[in-house]
């Protein structure tokens, strides 16, 4: 308790949300090393990091957000400070790992490039979705001033037209977004809806801060998001149990549908106290929350290493192991966001004065 105690941010304005990256991080790694063989999460988790990003970013650049020099230059070294560091360690390993030299390969992972063209070789499997997140990292201050100076409807339309583009490429035979399914399922283009469902969520949020408290008494945003959520995988379900899996369903599903229901679920966590609101801004759920991101990366370097454990004999071994190598791995994590990631992310950002309010709102998420 006293380490929860001495690594409390002051500054947390939507502590309910930061318990669910801890929570994302989690369904991820189960879905890679189940604790029952043969289980496999149907739903796409990612689209839960997605639409929180969307909200995150939005929320805490869009009163800001200039076009001008000064400001995207503080706005992207916060970006790199926040993404950078934590993956250009854990990269390095994997380097050496395994022993992959070959400059191709390594330009594309140090520059977050390589999830963008099919068949790139992944040294950390899990950053497919950095590449997703950096594209988005890159657009957003476009999407904000849209919103800011056209509305709602413009987002939405250079969303598609961006879709349309990569699908446009995708049918000319390059490796660069490859196949239709590819910027589906890969792409920031195939997953903008998520981001966008996030920047919605922060528009709404930001007019009912202007009218008053943000609490709300009751629970029917909490429920009512739960309950599309869980509809949603119930229809996944069905989808994977007919053989062969229609794969542009799954899109539909996890691409389209879902952000809207997510982005209900976070306005309840939001507004409304509730025993899931609750459990998620405990100290040890922001903890958890904000080392999700090492724990995540660390989770796609050596997950290769861990699936002999689903081998083991008799079904108890097998859990033991599973569970045992969830907790050493949150250990270790806690341990680099702790030494590592926030003090490099702290000192970037005081290096190149990227943290006062002319950049962004301070009291978020955490220093997001």
């Amino acid at each position: 308790m006293n380490l929860l105690r001495r690594l409390h941010f002051p500054h947390e304005k939507y502590p309910a949300l930061t318990g669910v990256r801890a929570l994302g991080a989690t369904a991820v790694f189960f879905d890679h090393i189940p604790l029952l063989a043969g289980t496999h999460v149907v739903i796409n988790v990612m689209a839960f990091f997605y639409v929180l990003s969307g909200f995150l970013i939005v929320r805490i650049y869009y009163e800001q957000a200039e076009w001008r020099r000064e400001w995207l230059a503080k706005y992207f070294v916060n970006r790199f400070a926040r993404i950078y560091p934590v993956y250009f360690l854990l990269l390095t390993i994997a380097v050496a790992l395994h022993h992959e030299w070959r400059p191709a390969l390594l330009l594309s992972n140090y520059t977050l490039t390589h999830a963008l063209f099919h068949g790139a070789t992944l040294l950390i499997q899990a950053s497919w979705s950095l590449t997703v997140e950096e594209t988005f990292y890159f657009l957003a201050p476009l999407f904000m001033l849209l919103a800011r100076r056209r509305g709602n409807a413009a987002p939405l339309i250079l969303g598609f037209a961006l879709l349309a583009i990569a699908l446009g490429i995708s049918t000319l035979g390059f490796r660069f977004l490859g196949t239709p399914l590819f910027v589906f399922s890969t792409t920031f283009f195939g997953h903008f809806l998520e981001f966008l469902a996030g920047l919605y969520l922060a528009r709404w949020v930001m007019r009912l801060e202007t009218r008053g408290p943000l609490r709300l008494p009751g629970r029917r945003y909490t429920l009512a998001g739960s309950a599309g959520v869980l509809v949603l995988i119930l229809v996944m379900v069905a989808i994977y149990a007919h053989e062969p899996l229609n794969h542009y369903a799954i899109v539909l599903v996890n691409n389209f549908l879902i952000p809207a229901p997510i982005a209900v679920l976070y306005l309840g966590l939001l507004r409304e106290d509730t025993a899931l609101a609750r459990l998620l801004s405990t100290p040890l759920a922001g903890l958890l929350g904000r080392a999700s991101y090492s724990f995540y990366l660390l989770q796609g370097l050596i997950v290769p290493y861990l699936r002999p454990i689903a081998a083991l004999p008799g079904p108890y071994a097998r859990l033991t192991g599973v569970i045992a190598a969830f907790a050493a791995l949150w250990l270790v994590a806690v341990l680099l966001f702790t030494t590592y990631e926030e003090p490099l992310n702290r000192l970037i950002r005081q290096r190149f004065r990227s943290q006062d309010r002319s950049v962004g709102m301070r009291a978020t998420l955490f220093r997001a």
